[in-house]
């Protein structure tokens, strides 16, 4: 869709830049005022005027403005249109592969990443552990960049040659315009649970969502063992590969799994990964399907993923030389949750232990949701902090709690969340898996008043060599 028309105008103005903070306005700048949840951005056009913007762009008029103003039905569509366009169209120089779900996006784009450049492939990706250009790491700060931040990001990915681009789409990026002028060759549905309902309100809203992304692509790689997968597939307008363990065209057989890995057949391939969990095979299966859809050959998809060496924080082995296992993992959603626990008890020969929490100022109904399931799979809880932000830790907790009522596992409250990992190991037995569950490839925690320096793996550590 062309930027003209979304506008009625005859004005010729020339531009340096694009903001949509006035703080980071400068000289020569178009200035797009964008509705946000906490501050409305038409309210800053005066400021973003003072710092030298040439031309507003807003969905209303605003006082005091002496500015030329353009006014659009969305600002956040415009900035999108006016984003790409500004770059050069970046993301039609390499191919563009989008992975979308409640769970398994990251462990996803970097399968599909390491069987792109096993084929010889220059491969960015974007998510939310890091954003990467072949093997240098950027800086990432959200799953899905704001569309400006995103196609600067393309131009840089396209001007170092990139010939693939393999990136996270969150539910917010698609309802928010964030990935309007994208047109991907390929893209993934893992699955649908319950999460963000603190912006969607509703699951029928969260899987509409999602759906939006299937309209811009040639390819859909759609998991049908998920209650949502066939609803996906039958309004997807593209071409579908569906993959899965029970159904699909894609399908994995002959599965056996351990606390090092899992082993499975696919079509003639014989698959091998060093990343535990029965929900990895899921993630494999979803790469796979992009790598067929692409044409890669199975020789590179076998080597790939036998070499594969998983994500930070997702279902993540950390080495402790001891008589019991430590994985470190980002769920924080129910289904997140149950995922793990049951992948973990399938190689479980001890007790099965989990560590966790729930994030304050989100979605206060999935805590009990999340307890429950705790206190059903696993055979001992520690309930603790995540990332508590401005909400009272013991106040995240008694919700959680509400939830194991009728809980079968043991289970003990430790708000101190350091405190609790270490009550953990104190505890471990012979054959334990401990998992520490939420907080993943964070290396902080989000407190009241302050971010703190949390590293779980270097907690560990401490912990362990100061036995």
């Amino acid at each position: 869709m062309n930027i003209n028309k979304l506008v009625n105008t005859d004005l010729d103005i020339e531009v340096s830049g694009i903001s949509y903070d006035s703080r980071n306005t400068k000289p020569g700048d178009v200035f797009v005022a964008i509705k946000g949840f906490v501050s409305d951005g038409h309210d800053y056009a005066l400021a973003a005027q003072e710092n030298g913007a040439v031309c507003v762009v807003c969905e209303h008029a605003i006082d005091g403005v002496s500015i030329p103003c353009i006014v659009v039905n969305n600002t956040r569509e415009a900035l999108a249109y006016m984003s790409h366009r500004f770059y050069g169209n970046p993301s039609s120089a390499f191919k563009l592969i989008g992975v979308t779900g409640t769970n398994g996006k990251t462990t996803v784009t970097y399968l599909i990443k390491d069987i792109l450049e096993q084929a010889g492939k220059k491969v960015g990706l974007i998510g939310t552990n890091q954003n990467m250009i072949g093997y240098t790491p950027l800086e990432t700060h959200h799953t899905t960049p704001e569309s400006l931040e995103l196609a600067a990001l393309f131009r840089q990915m396209a001007d170092e040659g990139c010939e693939y681009v393999v990136m996270e789409v969150s539910s917010h990026s698609l309802e928010l315009h964030r990935v309007d002028v994208c047109e991907f060759v390929a893209c993934v549905f893992t699955n649908l649970t319950q999460d963000h309902l603190d912006f969607h309100k509703t699951m029928e809203n969260y899987k509409n969502a999602k759906k939006k992304l299937f309209n811009h692509c040639k390819y859909g790689i759609i998991n049908t063992d998920d209650p949502s997968g066939e609803d996906m597939v039958k309004d997807a307008p593209c071409k579908v590969y569906s993959y899965g363990i029970y159904s699909g065209e894609i399908r994995a057989s002959e599965i056996t799994e351990s606390v090092k890995g899992a082993m499975f057949s696919c079509l003639d391939m014989n698959i091998s990964l060093g990343i535990p969990g029965h929900f990895t095979v899921y993630n494999a299966l979803a790469a796979i399907g992009v790598a067929i859809s692409l044409g890669i050959s199975h020789a590179d998809i076998e080597k790939a993923l036998s070499n594969a060496k998983g994500v930070k924080g997702r279902l993540e082995l950390v080495p402790t030389g001891r008589d019991f296992s430590i994985i470190i993992d980002y769920a924080h959603t129910p289904d997140g949750l149950l995922n793990v626990l049951e992948s973990a008890r399938r190689f479980t020969t001890g007790r099965l232990v989990v560590l966790f929490g729930c994030g304050g100022d989100r979605d206060r109904t999935k805590r009990p949701l999340m307890g429950k399931i705790a206190g059903e799979l696993a055979d001992y809880c520690i309930i603790t902090s995540d990332n508590p932000r401005s909400e009272e830790p013991a106040a995240i907790i008694r919700d959680i709690l509400s939830g194991m009522n009728n809980a079968t596992a043991e289970y003990i409250v430790v708000e101190n969340r350091r405190e609790a990992i270490e009550v953990a190991i104190r505890h471990a037995m012979p054959g334990d898996v401990i998992i520490l569950a939420g907080k993943g490839h964070e290396t902080y925690q989000i407190l009241a008043d302050k971010t703190i320096h949390f590293d779980e793996r270097e907690i560990v550590y401490e912990i362990l060599n100061n036995e």
